[in-house]
């Protein structure tokens, strides 16, 4: 078994305790550092190689943190009305 079918049997077994430790520790490192970050090589070489990235020059690779949910209705200047269930806002800027 090559080492790109290693790491795809490692990652659809997303509940084995090394990966639950492996996920935890980059979930705390992923939340110290900026929400946009560049990075040298991909977490998953085997995922990025399916999507067309190679490890040649011109290739760049960076981690964009996402908000979480789905569609949330955007409100003029953050005001919202009714109730706490209501107040999703989309229009926040980032930290």
């Amino acid at each position: 078994m090559g080492a790109y079918k290693y790491v795809s049997e490692l990652w659809r077994k997303k509940q084995s305790d090394v990966m639950r430790f492996v996920q935890r520790v980059r979930c705390w490192e992923y939340r110290q550092q900026p929400s946009i970050v560049r990075l040298v090589r991909p977490t998953r070489p085997d995922k990025a190689r399916r999507l067309g990235y190679k490890a040649k020059q011109g290739f760049v690779v960076y981690r964009v943190r996402v908000r979480r949910g789905g569609r949330k209705r955007p409100v003029p200047k953050g005001i919202v009305y009714g109730k706490p269930t209501n107040q999703g806002v989309t229009q926040l800027k980032f930290q």
